[in-house]
C-alpha cells in the first residue's frame, strides 16, 4: 500500500460578494473589507472611501468593535 506523504487534505475556499470600501484618489490602491473599518477614511492616504463589492474568500472578524 502507498503512502501520500506530502499530500494536504485542500479544503475548499469559501467565497462570496463582499461589501469593502475603495479609496477614491486615483494614486491609491488600498481597500477594506465591511467589516474590518469603522470608518470610510483610507488607512494609507486619509482620502475618503467608497463603497462597492468584491468576490473575496469568506473571513470572520473577531475584532472588539463589531461585538
Amino acid at each position: 500500500m502507498a503512502m501520500g506523504f506530502g499530500r494536504k487534505n485542500m479544503e475548499e475556499v469559501k467565497t462570496e460578494e463582499i461589501k469593502i470600501w475603495e479609496c477614491s484618489s486615483e494614486t491609491c490602491n488600498a481597500w477594506v473589507r465591511d467589516n474590518f473599518k469603522s470608518t470610510p477614511k483610507c488607512p494609507i492616504c486619509e482620502s475618503e472611501m467608497v463603497a462597492t463589492t468584491k468576490e473575496l474568500q469568506v473571513v470572520n472578524n473577531n475584532s472588539l468593535y463589531n461585538k
